[in-house]
């Protein structure tokens, strides 16, 4: 699925109820909200989550980000955080995206596809049918301590493209996106959406200056995108 010329914005690591309202305030479609992870930015506990996503109006995603493998911690944890998304940050090595269907009905399921390589190709080919989205991220799960998001690190576009043209359903792009490069980062994948966390916060702090330029650069990217399409 190619995006439109305006990919939506999930804004991640969201950890108080004020930066979920100001990043709705933005204009993000998504807020992310991060959960215990072995590594990486932004967790905050599972009652603040759920207290968090209870606030955010409902036709705004809340995405919660889960390190968990197996469905069924999966399903214990979000009837506890109640968003309507589940990120699922690693891979699922118990119980399939099936039992998290039928079990959450109505509760959108994106796997994070984190790229290495070739591989991962492969990987978001055989895992697309079964989810919602894929987002793509630039983690590694093959450290003694995993990194599943957060790492300010961008990757191999080219493949991410050849992903998105692969796939067909929504794709996010994550992954050292900053207000300096996410029009190339459009230009290059033309994802259905776009995640960031870092590269619109100072010292963890989710900073209005940052999101103000964020924000005006997707919509400068859009602005050119349907020029060149004249």
């Amino acid at each position: 699925m190619k995006a439109t010329f305006a990919p939506r914005i999930k804004i991640c690591c969201i950890a108080a109820i004020e930066e979920a309202a100001l990043a709705v305030e933005y204009g993000a479609s998504a807020l992310g909200l991060v959960s215990q992870m072995p590594s990486g930015p932004g967790v905050i506990p599972d009652h603040l989550i759920a207290e968090i996503a209870a606030t955010v109006p409902p036709a705004i995603g809340t995405f919660l980000l889960t390190s968990w493998q197996h469905a069924s911690r999966i399903i214990e944890q979000q009837r506890c955080c109640r968003t309507n998304t589940i990120q699922i940050c690693d891979r699922l090595t118990e119980g399939t995206y099936e039992d998290l269907r039928m079990t959450l009905p109505g509760i959108s399921i994106v796997q994070v596809i984190h790229i290495s390589g070739p591989e991962s190709f492969d990987e978001a080919l055989r895992i697309a049918p079964h989810v919602d989205a894929l987002l793509l991220d630039s983690g590694n799960q093959q450290l003694a301590v995993k990194e599943l998001g957060g790492t300010g690190r961008t990757h191999n576009w080219t493949l991410s493209r050849s992903i998105r043209e692969a796939i067909a359903v929504p794709l996010f792009l994550a992954g050292g996106l900053t207000p300096e490069n996410v029009g190339q980062a459009i230009e290059e994948v033309s994802p259905f959406g776009l995640d960031i966390c870092s590269g619109v916060r100072i010292e963890g702090r989710l900073d209005e200056e940052k999101l103000k330029r964020f924000f005006g650069a997707v919509r400068q990217a859009g602005a050119d995108a349907c020029r060149l399409s004249r």
